[in-house]
């Protein structure tokens, strides 16, 4: 598939594929909450946060912190505790650890560390060294990933974070940044707080440091049709990051996004919608970007809608079923592997749950 790299059997290249590639074996995030904030919560630039955030600060899988607000590794080792029940297993019906079992290479779990809850750059440096620093430490731990926004980036967090590669070299760091979408309008509309430029200086500013980034984009937002989408994924072929989470939107209860979805501003996507973008995407996407997630979980607690979303398993199941049939894969449709200037038929024409087409408007939201 053009890049002579071993995707395990997949149609993309996945982050599972890289951590086999890189270290023989697979590897498990664990979600973190260090309880910091954001500019868009405190009143900084804003207090409502994000549309589509929950209270939990996008954070809503992390273990709970105990220990102290500068102590992260309770939570780190409850969190590779639950990873080693999982790999072990348990008898559902005696409610008993099952007869052991033959040692694998999974016995003792390579874990990637994930700073999720919140801006995770946002805080004192000293307390972002002490926290980083105990994850790193952790024998268990390959490496961390800092949840962050691209404002939140100054020079004294990239000195921490050069020193830390430096006094930490067998282990890597990332920064993940949340663009969600290049388009202006659609960013005013989700409240993002900054301007393309802004994450394009932070791009540029992480990449002389040599730290990997990770882009969150978002795939069904509001006013944006498969076009718009597309435009997104083509302007990340041209920065080229390490990575990138496909993001389905998810409404969750108590945002400002589901109040606005509850008043049929806007429809949630089908499986099937989903399914066609995110290969739509896929196939013009650099095969040389790692796909750290093609769906996310909404925490079935808040998800309002799409409730199809809660399988996970069976999402990603029809996504590699689908791509397989019909002979698709990451990079297919770059040039030189085809034809990638009109899209799909139906470009510009989500149909959502109820069959109804987005009509690309972005809806108004009391308070905006």
């Amino acid at each position: 598939m053009g890049t002579g790299t071993d995707w395990h059997g997949k149609p993309y290249y996945s982050l599972d594929a890289w951590c086999k590639n890189t270290y023989g074996r697979k590897c498990y995030r664990v979600a973190l909450n260090a309880r910091m904030t954001c500019p868009n919560r405190d009143g900084s630039l804003g207090t409502r946060g994000c549309i589509f955030c929950s209270a939990g600060g996008s954070g809503d899988f992390a273990v709970e912190l105990s220990g102290g607000d500068d102590d992260i590794r309770p939570q780190l080792d409850e969190g590779i505790r639950r990873i080693e029940r999982k790999l072990h297993g348990k008898n559902p019906a005696m409610g008993s650890s099952m007869p052991p079992q033959l040692p694998t290479p999974y016995d003792d779990p390579c874990v990637i560390a994930y700073f999720q809850a919140y801006t995770n750059t946002y805080a004192p440096i000293p307390r972002l060294e002490r926290l980083f620093t105990q994850a790193l430490l952790s024998p268990r731990v390959c490496g961390i990933s800092v949840a962050t926004r691209p404002d939140c980036l100054p020079d004294e967090v990239l000195a921490l974070l050069t020193d830390l590669k430096q006094r930490f070299p067998d282990k890597f760091i990332w920064i993940e940044l949340g663009l969600q979408t290049i388009h202006e309008k659609t960013a005013a509309f989700l409240r993002r707080g900054y301007a393309l430029p802004c994450f394009e200086t932070a791009v540029r500013r992480l990449a002389r440091a040599d730290i990997p980034v990770i882009v969150h984009v978002i795939l069904g937002l509001p006013g944006e049709d498969e076009a718009k989408m597309l435009e997104t994924i083509r302007y990340l072929n041209g920065i080229l990051p390490f990575g990138i989470k496909l993001q389905l939107l998810h409404v969750l209860e108590g945002t400002d996004l589901a109040a606005c979805y509850l008043k049929g501003a806007f429809q949630a996507l089908s499986k099937d919608a989903y399914l066609n973008l995110l290969i739509n995407c896929l196939e013009r996407l650099s095969p040389e970007i790692v796909l750290h997630r093609v769906t996310g979980d909404g925490p079935g607690r808040l998800l309002i809608a799409p409730l199809w979303s809660k399988n996970k398993k069976d999402v990603l199941n029809s996504l590699h079923r689908q791509m397989r049939l019909e002979g698709r894969f990451q990079g297919r449709l770059l040039p030189g592997s085809g034809d990638i200037s009109s899209g799909s038929a139906d470009a510009g024409k989500l149909p959502s749950e109820n069959g109804n087409p987005s009509d690309g408007e972005i809806p108004k939201i009391g308070g905006m």
